[in-house]
């Protein structure tokens, strides 16, 4: 396992994906299935930087596992912030026109689909976020 700790600002979101991108070259992950996570990872991140600590700063880490058979990463975000359960909020209905649907969660709504699994837990005072994709 690898960890990034790092200040949950979004300006240090090119960073975290430098991080993650790292540990997904290391083990050749296909370019496709590398920007997806990507995409998962920068909703992720930029929520805990937007809302976690809100109006401060605090700390986020993130690390990331590699594991065999099959191959697959598995990238988890913790954080001291507000408790907040994202996976807990209904999906929203995409079959409304983006003017009747209610904002908000429509990234993690993403995340969920885009992931082989996504999970969420708060303990000993952490969020504790986590997603696992197969590398294929």
């Amino acid at each position: 396992m690898k960890e990034l700790v790092i200040e949950a600002e979004k300006n240090n979101l090119p960073q975290v994906l430098e991080f993650v991108d790292e540990q997904l070259e290391a083990v050749d992950c296909p370019m496709m299935t590398q920007t997806t996570i990507d995409i998962a990872v920068e909703e992720l991140f930029v929520n805990i930087a937007s809302y976690a600590y809100n109006p401060e700063i605090g700390i986020a880490v993130v690390q990331v596992t590699v594991h065999d058979d099959p191959l697959s990463v598995e990238i988890t975000f913790i954080d001291n912030g507000m408790q907040y359960d994202p996976l807990a909020k209904a999906d929203p209905d995409t079959t409304l026109s983006a003017a009747q649907r209610q904002i908000g969660g429509l990234g993690i709504f993403m995340v969920k689909k885009s992931m082989d699994a996504v999970n969420y837990e708060y303990k000993d005072g952490k969020n504790i976020l986590t997603i696992k994709k197969t590398l294929n």
